[in-house]
Formats: C-alpha cells, structure tokens, sequence
C-alpha cells in the first residue's frame, strides 16, 4: 500500500505536542487493524514537533492560502535583491513585517481555539515570527513551512546589502586620493551593524539549536521512560493477580490442612476406644476363666 493519507499526518501534526505520542500510537494500531503495515511503520516513523514547530503546521494545516502568500512575498523580495532594487527592497521589507505579524496574529488565534493548547502567554510566538522570517529568505526552509511537517523552528538570517565598489578618480593619468563618500561612509557603517547584528543572531541561534536539541532528547527519554513504566504497570498488574490468586490457593491449602487434621484426631480418638474396648473383652475373658 502507499503508506499513511495526507489526512493522518496532518491530523497528526495539528495535534498539541504533549497528545501527539498517543496519537500517533492510535493511528498506528488503526492501521494495523485496517491491514495497512506499511501505512502503520510510516507512522510510527513520524516525530512529535516541538511547540512552536506545531503552531507554524497548524497554520500552514488551517490556513494554507496565507502560507502560500508568504511564499510569494518571498519571492518579490529575492528578486528585489538581486536587482539591487533599493526602494523596492524597503517596500517589500515593511511588507513582509507586517505580513509576518499578520501571520503571528492568526497563529495565536488558532491555537486558542485549539484544546489542550498552552496558555496564550506561555506560547513561543517569537520563535513562531522567525520560523515565517526564514521561510521567506530559504526556499527549503519555505516547503518545510508549506508540507505541514515541521519539526523545530528556525530563523531568518536577514536581506544583507550588497556592497558597491568604491570609485577613484584618475586625472592625466595620475591616480587622485578619492573624494570622501559621506554616504559610502555611513553605508559601510551600516554593513558593520548588520555584520555585528547578523553575528550575534548567529550565535543565538546556535544556543537556539543546542537548547532544542536538548529539549528534543529530553522529550525522547520521556517517551522511553513512559513507555518503560506502561511495561512495568502491565508487569505489575500481572503480578498482583498471580499474588491473589497464590492467596486463594494458600487459603484453600489451610482449610484443607484444617479438615485433614479434624479428621485425624477423629480416627486416632476411635482407635483409642476400640483398643480401649478390646482391653476390656479380653479382662473379662480372664476373670471367667
């Protein structure tokens, strides 16, 4: 068979991360049940997406009409910057902040309508902005957006000016010290902010994939342990059965131990009369004698 349906998965991916486990489990024993094993090892394939990872595929899942919009804005923008359209450029990009806070906007709104979701304070909505960020600088990172299968967010590396060759002026020949470019100047000044700026992102971000790395294998080992403790509850709950039915039968041994002993001193207290009437036929005997 073709494996699982685009209806599963993205039921699946639209579910909270803290239910996605069960489900996925679910799906799994349906499509076992449904004779499907291919579909069933495809799913059991499938990882739990971390939070902010779920709202970007719950948006792309509810609304993909929005998210197809954001690739087309990303497009605009590549092409602007390749063009070295500057005015452009700075329309696309104020554009692209105000799409992207639209987006951020909606992400909230669904998720509240979503059960069990987190508290609309506590939800990661700035690594949700810069995952929208990204999707519009990497077209990779884009499809990710757009499958609905996203794993962990990402961020948006940013739309950096391309540097222009400073001109010197030759007269007769003789090459002159070039006049001073306030604009230059103040343009180079601003590649040094965006460098600085772009550096330390960098290294937030590399902080960014340790800490969800770290939350990814922590969210492993609690599956593993959770799945370690359903086995030791099942192992359990045969052995207080075993244990019951060990004290039935203890108790069933006792109640025969009880009557087998009754029983033995009643023979052993007849036995006792017989002899003791045999003793006195026989005395009798003697005395007629």
């Amino acid at each position: 068979m073709a494996g699982p349906s685009r209806d599963v998965v993205q039921r699946l991916y639209a579910t909270p991360p803290d239910r996605f486990v069960a489900a996925r489990d679910a799906a799994v024993d349906d499509a076992r049940r449904a004779g499907d094993r291919a579909a069933a090892r495809e799913i059991a394939k499938l990882r739990r997406p971390t939070v902010a990872a779920w709202l970007v595929n719950l948006l792309a899942i509810r609304r993909p009409e929005l998210v197809a919009d954001l690739a087309q804005l990303s497009e605009s923008l590549r092409s602007a910057q390749r063009e070295l359209r500057g005015t452009k450029l700075r329309e696309l990009s104020a554009q692209r902040r105000a799409v992207v806070g639209a987006l951020v906007a909606e992400v909230r709104k669904l998720a509240a309508a979503e059960k069990d979701a987190p508290p609309a304070g506590k939800l990661p909505l700035a690594e949700v902005e810069a995952t929208l960020n990204a999707a519009l600088s990497d077209a990779e990172v884009a499809e990710q957006v757009r499958s609905g299968r996203l794993l962990r967010a990402t961020h948006y590396a940013g739309f950096g000016e391309v540097p222009r060759p400073q001109l010197r002026l030759v007269t007769g020949g003789v090459e002159e010290p070039p006049v001073p470019d306030r604009e230059a100047e103040r343009a180079e000044a601003r590649r040094r902010f965006a460098r600085s700026a772009r550096s330390d992102q960098k290294k937030a971000e590399t902080e960014l994939t340790g800490a969800t790395r770290s939350e990814e294998d922590g969210a492993a080992t609690l599956d593993r342990i959770e799945t370690e403790l359903a086995e030791l509850e099942r192992r359990r709950a045969v052995a207080e059965q075993e244990l019951s039915r060990a004290k039935l039968a203890r108790r069933a041994a006792e109640r025969a131990f009880t009557a087998a002993r009754r029983r033995t001193g009643e023979v052993e207290a007849a036995v006792e009369a017989l002899d003791a009437e045999e003793e006195d036929a026989a005395g009798g005997d003697q005395r007629a004698d």
